[in-house]
């Protein structure tokens, strides 16, 4: 970034609105890390699922992202985005609290997590398409890189404080118990936001397309931009294979394969999760040294490229252990690397009455392919076993660089005004709208948990 860039950075700390927004998404994303851990273990401690049924967990948390593209062009068309998203935090954190309900009536089932992962994402999906519109409200175009880096090093923190103390908090409380602190980390969200005005704009008053035909104009402006089309193809084939070892058989690999306790698990995620918030610190230095295309072509390689080092994990139990936490310290770094730069870039080239629907379109692809990944990934589990598995994801997923080494993404030095990306590929489906490119975050976050709008 230039220097105007990065004289924007302090103010966001001045910012009321942007303060209140960031603390009520490091709440939230602390208890994520907990229920990440404790929804498989559930499962494989109290339930002894399968890996297959592990896998089909994960699969049906990001489901819903298939309709994500109608969400968002219905979402492009209401006026009060910020109401949506509280809505959508209300709504999981009721449903997350049905768990340690049924718990405490010995009720809990697969089928309950099943419906619990399906209603939860589909939550995640209704915020995830209103939070661009109401996000570019909130911080300045200047603040992009900036932006994206501090609510990625918030979400980088808690991935070293959620699972060193979910692990143990699992295992005295139990897993369906310690649900309960996400719950009430989504609560927190809602009412924060609840807290940060924006200025929205009514409602178009003219008569406006089919829902299905302003669908259909999210996805082929994403289509016909070659900046978008090629962070598309790499961000889901790299989600396709991070997902074919997903978070559910991670976990289940670090317990049955590598023997490790559930206190030692979150111990060596969170020791892990310092390269995340590394990343996530480091990525506006290292776009400006490198540039922002380069720094993106860099993280999608380094994201899933050390899960190979996990799949060789073996010795004694701080080896196996430390390879754990190498892993994760080394994919947390690429994945922040990855989606501080190319939400950044997206932003730049998205047009602002077309930010819902673009994200739809995206999420519907980038996020519709994790279910499949990680049915894939449950049938090679048991069909080559999880060590297999976990390199075929590092291979698969590296290859994604394929996607970008062609298309203008590598020569994009930075976001300024003479260096940006044409903002205008394709406007065709946004003079309509009279919509123009605004401040800030495409939206189209490329990876996340089980249900926040976060990383690749």
């Amino acid at each position: 970034m230039t220097g105007p860039g990065r004289s924007a950075e302090p103010s966001l700390w001045r910012d009321r609105r942007f303060r209140r927004f960031w603390a009520g998404q490091s709440v939230s994303q602390f208890g994520d890390r907990i229920t990440e851990l404790a929804l498989p273990l559930i499962a494989v401690g109290a339930l002894d699922a399968t890996a297959n049924e592990v896998a089909w967990l994960t699969a049906l948390i990001w489901t819903p992202n298939l309709l994500a593209m109608v969400l968002g062009a219905w979402v492009d068309h209401r006026a009060r985005k910020r109401r949506l998203m509280i809505l959508a935090d209300l709504v999981r954190a009721a449903v997350l609290l049905s768990l340690p309900a049924a718990y405490l009536l010995d009720a809990v089932t697969l089928g309950q997590l099943y419906v619990v992962a399906l209603l939860t994402g589909a939550a995640g999906v209704l915020f995830n398409t209103a939070y661009p519109p109401f996000f570019v409200r909130l911080v300045p175009r200047a603040s992009y890189v900036d932006a994206n880096s501090k609510l990625s090093a918030a979400r980088s923190v808690s991935f070293v404080a959620g699972p060193a103390v979910g692990g143990p908090l699992v295992q005295v409380l139990t897993a369906p118990v310690a649900v309960v602190v996400d719950a009430l980390t989504f609560l927190a969200s809602a009412v924060l936001i609840s807290r940060v005005p924006v200025a929205e704009p009514p409602a178009a008053a003219t008569a406006e397309p089919s829902l299905l035909r302003r669908a259909r104009d999210g996805l082929a402006f994403v289509v016909r931009h070659p900046v978008l089309r090629a962070g598309l193809g790499c961000a889901a084939t790299v989600n396709f294979f991070t997902f074919v070892a997903g978070s559910g058989l991670f976990v289940l690999y670090a317990s049955r394969s590598l023997g490790l306790s559930a206190g030692v698990i979150g111990i060596a995620f969170g020791i892990g999760a310092t390269g995340a918030l590394l990343g996530a610190v480091l990525a506006p230095r290292i776009s400006l040294r490198l540039g922002v295309g380069r720094s993106i072509s860099l993280g999608a390689v380094l994201f899933p490229a050390p899960l190979a080092i996990a799949a060789a994990a073996g010795g004694p139990l701080w080896l196996r252990a430390g390879a754990l936490a190498a892993a994760q310290f080394l994919s947390g770094f690429g994945v922040m690397l990855f989606d501080v730069n190319l939400n950044s870039l997206q932003a730049a080239v998205i047009p602002d009455g077309m930010r819902s629907r673009v994200a739809g379109a995206y999420s519907t692809i980038n996020y519709g392919i994790r279910p499949v990944g990680a049915v894939v990934g449950g049938l090679l589990a048991t069909l080559v076993g999880l060590r297999a598995t976990l390199l075929v994801a590092a291979v698969g997923g590296a290859l994604s660089l394929l996607w970008l080494l062609p298309s203008p993404i590598p020569r994009i030095r930075s976001l300024t005004p003479d260096n940006a990306p044409d903002e205008t590929e394709d406007n065709s489906s946004d003079n309509a709208e009279g919509g123009a490119p605004d401040n800030a975050e495409g939206g189209t976050d490329d990876a996340d948990t089980v249900s926040r709008p976060v990383a690749p």
